[in-house]
């Protein structure tokens, strides 16, 4: 596999890294003390184009790769793992699933606002009992006339409290179970809809995460994204892409423990010589480094793999578990090599090693990701019922 990016992508990431140190590292540290999120810089990635990356240009996107989606985010992550998440959230959980499952005029409703920042959107899949069972959904959609009424709940939604628009699984034949499910296009000024509580968090706290409550919602029957009762393939294929793509998220946390701890190696002294000398110190740098060059395989080939086939799940699955694991262990290391320092709140390492456990949780728990490469591995007769594994608990 080629791993060398075009011209176009090497732009890319060097504007988007240029935006991320100039625009984003001056609000970071507030958005994880005061879990604040800066709608006005996120609009101004809207303006620079890195809130539609694989959108169509009709609706304004850039029509380009996954891998790009991906650079964007590393860089973002960098600077602001909770922005990058609230990024990916938007961009591709709702936007792309949305560009890839819905009709022209779905689309053309929500897309335009959502490329430019002007709109905000989140999936709502999780509920309050259905995390890594994400099949068992209990909200109910029920098709009255030329309208289906939204009921229920749902757990853990990135962007949820500040979403303009949402992708929101419901159940339209409960008794089908995974193949009774529908997606529908849900605007938030929907009557019934309400942020039920904004939920406080361990780590990318200026990424709103909510509870959401669905109560007697009218959603127009030409919100149906995709057939009814289908509703699992779109998810399914979703959460490949999710993961693929979120991948990029651990591994700009670690490029960014990497480079802060070999340059502070190279300066700080201790018994009379630079840290950096001590071989025990040495061997993080050499492990950080092994890790990160072997996670940005892994993501690279399962952007390449998403983008042929979005039916094999291995590749995402593997790779998002690698990085993620991976990304907390070095933040981790990056603290210890800072010492005391590293330990402040001074220094970003702390708010990084807080963010990066989430993708230990999010897009399918690495336990859940682990059967799923082992049953695609092991074949059919292995292989559980779409209802089994499919889900996550989502954040």
């Amino acid at each position: 596999m080629d791993l060398s990016l075009s011209d176009e992508e090497r732009e890319l990431r060097e504007a988007a890294r240029r935006f991320a140190r100039k625009e984003i590292a001056p609000v970071a540290e507030r958005m994880d003390r005061e879990e604040y999120f800066p709608r006005d810089v996120f609009r101004r990635l809207g303006d620079q184009g890195f809130l539609g990356i694989t959108i169509p240009t009709v609706y304004g996107g850039l029509g380009l790769s996954y891998l790009a989606q991906a650079l964007i985010l590393e860089e973002i992550a960098r600077v602001s793992p909770a922005l990058a998440l609230s990024v990916g959230a938007h961009s591709n959980l709702f936007a792309d699933n949305l560009a890839r499952n819905g009709t022209p005029a779905q689309c053309e409703s929500a897309l335009p606002a959502i490329v430019t920042g002007q709109s905000v959107g989140a999936l709502a899949l999780t509920e309050p009992q259905a995390g890594s069972d994400a099949v068992a959904v209990r909200t109910r959609a029920e098709k009255r006339g030329d309208h289906y009424v939204l009921n229920g709940s749902k757990q853990f939604i990135t962007n949820g409290p500040v979403a303009d628009w949402l992708l929101v699984y419901a159940k339209t034949a409960p008794e089908r179970g995974a193949h009774g499910i529908s997606a529908f296009l849900v605007s938030s000024e929907t009557p019934g809809f309400t942020v039920a509580k904004r939920l406080d968090k361990m780590g990318m706290r200026g990424s709103p995460t909510g509870e959401l409550s669905f109560q007697d919602c009218p959603v127009p029957a030409d919100h149906l994204v995709g057939e009814e009762n289908a509703g699992v393939a779109i998810m399914m294929s979703g959460l490949n892409v999710e993961r693929a793509v979120l991948g990029g998220i651990p591994v700009g946390i670690m490029a960014e423990c990497l480079e802060r701890s070999v340059e502070y190696a190279r300066t700080r002294e201790q018994f009379g010589q630079k840290i950096g000398h001590f071989e025990l110190v040495q061997a993080k740098l050499a492990d950080m480094y092994a890790d990160l060059e072997a996670s940005r395989w892994l993501v690279a080939a399962a952007l390449d793999s998403v983008g042929r086939d979005r039916r094999s799940l291995r590749a995402s699955a593997a790779a998002l578990t690698f990085a993620s694991e991976a990304s907390t262990r070095h933040a981790l290391a990056a603290i210890q090599i800072h010492g005391g320092y590293g330990y402040m709140r001074d220094l970003p390492l702390e708010r990084l090693a807080r963010d990066a456990k989430l993708l230990e949780i999010g897009a399918g728990t690495s336990e859940i990701r682990r059967l799923v490469v082992a049953r695609e591995l092991l074949g059919p007769e292995f292989r559980e019922p779409p209802a089994e594994g499919a889900g996550r608990e989502r954040l």
